[in-house]
């Protein structure tokens, strides 16, 4: 053994440690990792952040700002309440919750896929008479599955795709993962949904969670396109049974009608007071189909300044035409123009620029009600709300009593919860100077038929002109991220946002440390241990090794971490052995994704701790089972597609 493989072993160790020792963060260690190389003269300086321009981390970032458009557009909420069965049983209902999560993780972030799908899974489980988590590990683990079908499912797919260029092979094509992994991913859903959900220890949700809102009263228009028109009160009751929402009041033709009838029809025009959870507020607002009186009267009021704004401009230009004063006409329109179209000045001008903000720089924030705050016995209208601050008013939660007030004439009291909209700055102002205290920021994503159709449609054409190899990977989904960008399906600031800056920095640092192992021969070496020790020269011992070490090295360490760590040893077992690396590396795409026995193993896992109320040792009584599914499935199919 050389002195460059003893020294790469021993930052390996020191790595793999700090990984399962969990003090400092992934990205953290793997950028000692990769400094610690290029200390030891075993990574050139010039080369040392050559991984942050790989093309598999280019696509992971591109493919999580797509996600991020497909998230707020509400593509995905449409398609669940399409897909998902209504009145089935809990059996059916999980496995196609399951299935759906595991359909778009094969096209998106498959953490993403989760969050977006959890609401769904508790009202679910509300609804079934379910503890959550006996919903919610099920759907974690389908969203894990199916990212293993397809090259932008997850990210080891395209570390491993990454790797097995280095081979002069290429790259994975898009769908290479399909066989072995749908194969693997449908057994797997069906297992988990039709018996596994079963195993899951019954816990209740965790009480640190989060803080219990109550229910907030909301106001929605009923526009002409509307599901709601022609509909009786019953039947959008039904609609709304689940969202958890229900129909509290109609407004007609500015009359408040309290307990509407069950049988009335519901027209356009009319304003439904609709009584929701925060978290459910979207989803009740979509399943019908209408609009936030808010957002309404805010657009219309803009029209209005528009509409103002154009005859103006169309009376100084007749009275240019007139004969007056050019001077003076121009120097009027320049004056309307500094001032918004108002002729107010510059404090006009001011507030207009405060409530026409760019929609990335919208927020929706909680805000509670303090005693003796300067808001409490106050109205929205009142407190110009809109005027002053540019803020809207979209909901309001009083624990439990109903007020028989329109929205913005609701008098407020202490303990009053508002939810309110409108610029970070402009809310913590307002919440200074009347005496509210901010709570959270909540993600309300109200769907947009024409954003949501555009942002699958940019996903789409990204993901066929990798799969029919019109353009590279990273090519392509880079063209979708700027289309996205450009229609604002994901506005520019957001698109930074979107990406999980901690994985590409992981991603970045260990490609080049990962490059180090194969270049000393180190990667070899621990291959031939693997084969002498222990699979005793059988390449298919060898294959299924290959395997369970990787996904028992995932179920402890980022699955991005050990796809980098094992693929160089996947490639040196290969060439050991004198056999084609293809089925090796797919053993460790698969294991990487397989991490089902620990909540650390794989950030889905960890994002159902906390809702779901689980223990550490919860994962093992139905991930192990799986774990053994998946190993029984994926030999046999590894070898029959990709041959030895």
């Amino acid at each position: 053994m050389s002195h460059e493989q003893l020294l790469i072993l021993a930052i390996l160790a020191a790595t793999v440690a700090l990984f399962l020792w969990g003090r400092w963060r992934h990205d953290m260690v793997a950028v000692g990792a990769l400094l610690a190389c290029v200390a030891a003269g075993l990574v050139l300086p010039a080369d040392a952040f050559a991984g942050f321009g790989h093309p598999a981390v280019i696509t992971v970032a591109c493919v999580l700002v797509l996600s991020r458009g497909l998230l707020t557009s509400g593509a995905v909420d449409a398609l669940a309440r399409l897909v998902l069965p209504s009145g089935a049983g809990p059996t059916l209902t999980i496995a196609a919750l399951a299935a759906l999560g595991g359909v778009l993780s094969a096209f998106m972030n498959n953490v993403g896929a989760l969050a977006l799908l959890m609401p769904v899974a508790i009202q679910i489980a509300t609804r079934q008479g379910l503890p959550p988590g006996r919903v919610l590990m099920p759907l974690a683990f389908g969203s894990i599955l199916g990212g293993m079908t397809t090259l932008i499912g997850t990210p080891p797919n395209l570390i491993v795709s990454g790797f097995r260029e280095t081979t002069g092979a290429g790259t994975f094509s898009m769908f290479d993962f399909t066989p072995v992994g749908l194969a693997v991913a449908a057994l797997g859903v069906l297992f988990v949904g039709l018996l596994g959900w079963r195993l899951v220890p019954v816990r209740k949700r965790a009480a640190a969670e989060g803080f219990d809102t109550g229910a907030y009263l909301t106001e929605a228009r009923v526009s002409e396109d509307s599901k709601a028109v022609g509909k009786t009160l019953r039947e959008i009751e039904r609609l709304l049974d689940e969202a958890g929402a229900q129909v509290v009041g109609l407004v007609r033709n500015d009359v408040r009608v309290t307990a509407p009838s069950p049988g009335r029809l519901v027209r356009s025009g009319d304003i439904l007071v609709i009584e929701a959870e925060a978290d459910a507020l979207a989803s009740a607002l979509s399943s019908l189909g209408v609009k936030l009186e808010e957002a309404h009267r805010a657009e219309k009021d803009k029209d209005k300044d528009k509409d103002k704004d154009s005859k103006e401009e169309q009376a100084l230009a007749a009275k240019a035409e007139a004969g007056a004063d050019a001077a003076a006409a121009a120097a009027a329109a320049a004056t309307t123009s500094a001032s918004g179209g108002r002729g107010n000045g510059d404090a006009e001008a001011a507030d207009e620029a405060k409530q026409e903000k760019p929609a990335d720089e919208i927020v929706l924030m909680e805000l509670a009600v303090l005693p003796g705050a300067a808001i409490a016995g106050r109205s929205a209208t009142s407190a110009l709300l809109r005027t002053r601050y540019g803020l809207n008013l979209l909901a309001v939660s009083r624990q439990g009593q109903r007020s028989t007030a329109r929205l913005r004439s609701m008098t407020l009291r202490a303990g009053d919860l508002l939810l309110m909209q409108g610029p970070p700055e402009a809310l913590i102002e307002f919440a200074s100077e009347s005496g509210c205290v901010p709570l959270a920021e909540r993600a309300l994503r109200i769907p947009d038929k024409r954003q949501a159709i555009a942002a699958s449609a940019i996903l789409a054409a990204a993901v066929a002109g990798a799969a029919f190899g019109l353009l590279p990977a990273a090519i392509s989904f880079a063209a979708g991220v700027l289309a996205s960008m450009a229609l604002r399906t994901v506005p520019p600031r957001a698109a930074y946002e979107a990406v999980d800056w901690p994985v590409i920095v992981l991603l970045g640092a260990l490609i080049p440390v990962a490059g180090a192992m194969e270049a000393t021969g180190t990667a070899g070496l621990i291959a031939e241990f693997l084969l002498e020790g222990v699979a005793q020269g059988h390449a298919v011992i060898a294959l299924a090794l290959m395997l369970v070490v990787t996904m028992t090295l995932s179920d402890l360490v980022n699955n991005a971490a050990t796809a980098a760590v094992m693929c160089p040893i996947a490639i040196g077992t290969a060439d050991a052995l004198g056999a084609n690396a293809d089925p090796f590396l797919m053993a460790v795409a698969i294991g990487a994704s397989c991490a089902f026995l620990t909540p650390i193993g794989h950030q889905n896992n960890t994002l159902i701790l906390g809702p779901g109320g689980f223990h550490f040792g919860d994962y093992w009584r139905l991930g192990l089972p799986l774990e053994i599914l998946v190993v029984a499935v994926s030999v046999p199919m590894l070898l029959l597609v990709w041959p030895l």
